[in-house]
């Protein structure tokens, strides 16, 4: 990928740290632990230190990037995409108040972003026509919507990330934001504008098409397996 660059200014304001503000819970950094340097970087960016944002940008740029390509699925798009979300941190990281994982934070931040890009291009994010009843052959044999052991384990990265990429994008959309950045149900089907349900049914198909297409990458090997933190 080619490096985006980032113009730095020194407009913003110092923001004065609350000592008495109380520290998250360390449950909310299972997923997204710190990152060495990470704290400093961050209290030295919001009081408009260009060299600490940049380390900033150096720390997150290949997640923030991965991301945008899984949701858009475009390497041009996704670089412009990362570029704006940087541009949109820059401005907004005096908001950060430490009370999520700072990377947790950033990749609300980007894929608000990018679905906003996606409906002003006019694209529906869900497919409407899912219901939460799936059809009697691809049924699921327990509550779906939960971890499904059968795309549990490892598996080949690259394959993985192809089938990924073609996946429908509401099914894409959905895997991606459940099952990658773990939000969970009700937090998409806010930002997707759909049901639960909806969200739900979507990630099923997801799953069930995400088998089928590994099957077929990979004919010889146990078809279901995938590691979790993708």
């Amino acid at each position: 990928m080619q490096e985006t660059t980032i113009e730095q200014t020194n407009s913003a304001s110092p923001v004065p740290v609350d000592s008495t503000q109380a520290k998250p819970s360390p449950s909310l950094f299972k997923r997204n632990p710190p990152i060495a340097g990470e704290a400093e970087a961050i209290e030295r960016a919001k009081a408009g230190d260009p060299e600490a944002f940049s380390k900033l940008y150096a720390l997150h740029k290949r997640r923030v990037y991965t991301l945008c390509l899984r949701m858009l699925g475009n390497v041009s798009e996704a670089e412009d995409m990362t570029q704006e979300a940087f541009l949109h941190l820059f401005r907004k990281l005096g908001s950060f108040r430490g009370e999520s994982a700072f990377s947790t934070w950033l990749h609300r931040m980007t894929v608000n972003l990018v679905l906003m890009q996606l409906r002003k291009k006019g694209l529906n994010l869900v497919s409407l026509e899912e219901t939460i009843n799936p059809s009697e052959e691809d049924a699921p044999k327990r509550d779906f919507g939960k971890r499904d052991p059968q795309l549990s384990g490892s598996v080949d990265r690259v394959a993985l990330e192809r089938a990924v990429a073609l996946l429908p994008p509401g099914y894409r959309m959905v895997f991606v934001l459940h099952d990658v950045e773990g939000f969970e149900h009700n937090e998409i089907a806010n930002m997707l504008e759909c049901s639960t349900g909806n969200s739900k049914s979507q990630l099923h198909k997801a799953r069930l098409k995400l088998r089928e297409l590994l099957r077929q990458t990979e004919p010889h090997s146990e078809s279901g397996l995938l590691k979790e933190a993708v």
